[in-house]
């Protein structure tokens, strides 16, 4: 088991790497809509898809690792 101090380093990147990831999503939606290339917007699709999946990853990570967090997914409004 981690100690609360590498614990807490561990947990500040998986939420910045979701931050990130969530961003990502963002900026690919904007780029979708903004071509015209159907092969282009077909990759972008593809990449977006993926940083979903990433997403998807680091929350489950956090909830395991994160006994407050994983508290309040099961107990929000």
């Amino acid at each position: 088991m981690y100690s609360k101090e590498i614990e807490n380093t561990d947990l500040k990147k998986a939420r910045q790497s979701l931050i990130e990831e969530l961003e990502a999503i963002n900026w690919y939606e904007t780029r979708i809509k903004e071509t015209e290339n159907e092969k282009l917007k077909k990759i972008l699709e593809h990449n977006k898809n993926e940083e979903k999946e990433h997403v998807t990853m680091l929350m489950e990570w956090i909830i395991k690792s994160d006994a407050e967090q994983n508290k309040k997914f099961k107990e929000h409004d």
